[in-house]
């Protein structure tokens, strides 16, 4: 039997291409994708899609009535630096949310539920290099604030009502199918973009700011992977440390730049750079591949020459 899956937060970076992947695994029909408005979008157009609210409870089960589903993935989200310039709504779209699809899950209306959290759980206090999957967590972000709250919640209901949540805290994803969507480590995105269309960028992070990346086809894999787990193996009801590649902003153009020999990169550390030192330089991923069997692809190299591929044959 074919999960029937709702995707809410479809038309996001991660949701786009994660709505392609799950209706080529499990048919069209079993993939209603949602946002809260209607684009004219692939992943609008090619299959079941629904306007949806994140922060509308009744909306959300009705859908899960109407269409029976039995996995909800929550994609909706204020991302980092967007979430710091309205800290309320972030606290209110990034909670409520998951305590709509957490309480599904708690009356037995849903199976299984995927919930992303991220590295911005960590904080100035966490050890930077390889951080373990149990550390210190003091985020100083909106954003890494309403995501350590939201896994204490999910291994709460974990534990006490026995709702199947699965988390993975991601890294910053790269990907060439949307463009960049308000995340610290969206400078990794925007780099290729300009790139190819000026042969040159303007960093808001320091040259050195080494954080974790990963492409988001990786990213996808993981998400799919955890999901199709058995039960057993979910170890960790909070979320899981992900991890395939870290580096900097000179380490990523100086690669660019084998594939465009005249481009050229600058440095104007804005807010985000605040943020940025925050963060990990690296993760201690050994539970996920110990747990779930993860393994990543794509290192700098190939990832690298996978966006400028695809990014030059969308001019």
């Amino acid at each position: 039997m074919n999960p029937k899956i709702l995707i809410i937060g479809a038309c996001g970076q991660i949701g786009t291409e994660l709505t392609q992947k799950l209706r080529k695994l499990y048919g069209t029909e079993n993939v209603i994708a949602s946002d809260i408005r209607k684009l004219n979008t692939d992943v609008v157009n090619s299959g079941p899609f629904e306007v949806v609210n994140a922060l509308d409870f009744n909306q959300i089960e009705h859908l899960v009535e109407v269409h029976k589903i039995t996995d909800i993935y929550l994609m909706a989200a204020l991302l980092s630096a967007t979430a710091e310039k309205n800290p309320a709504f972030a606290w209110d779209l990034n909670m409520n949310s998951l305590f709509h699809v957490l309480n599904l899950a708690k009356a037995n209306k849903i199976k299984k539920i995927f919930w992303p959290s991220s590295i911005a759980v960590f904080g100035p206090t966490t050890p930077k290099e390889n951080t373990p999957q149990y550390t210190v967590m003091e985020p100083s972000t909106v954003y890494g604030i309403s995501k350590q709250a939201g896994e204490r919640w999910c291994e709460y209901y974990h534990n006490i009502y026995g709702v199947d949540v699965r988390s993975i805290r991601y890294p910053g994803l790269i990907s060439w199918s949307t463009p960049p969507g308000g995340g610290t480590t969206d400078y990794a995105v925007d780099i290729f973009y300009k790139a190819i269309a000026d042969k040159k960028y303007e960093c808001f992070l320091s040259s050195e700011t080494k954080m974790p990346m990963m492409y988001m086809d990786d990213a996808i894999e993981a998400t799919i992977n955890i999901m199709k787990a058995p039960a057993e193996k979910i170890k960790i009801h909070s979320s899981y440390n992900l991890a395939a590649i870290s580096f900097t902003p000179t380490e990523i153009a100086a690669e660019i730049k084998k594939h465009i020999p005249e481009f050229t990169i600058s440095y104007n550390p804005d807010f985000r750079q605040k943020i940025a030192d925050s963060w990990p330089a690296s993760i201690d991923d050994s539970s996920a591949r110990e747990d779930w069997d993860w393994n990543h692809t794509f290192d700098l190299e190939s990832m690298t020459k996978d966006m400028l591929e695809h990014l030059g044959n969308k001019k």
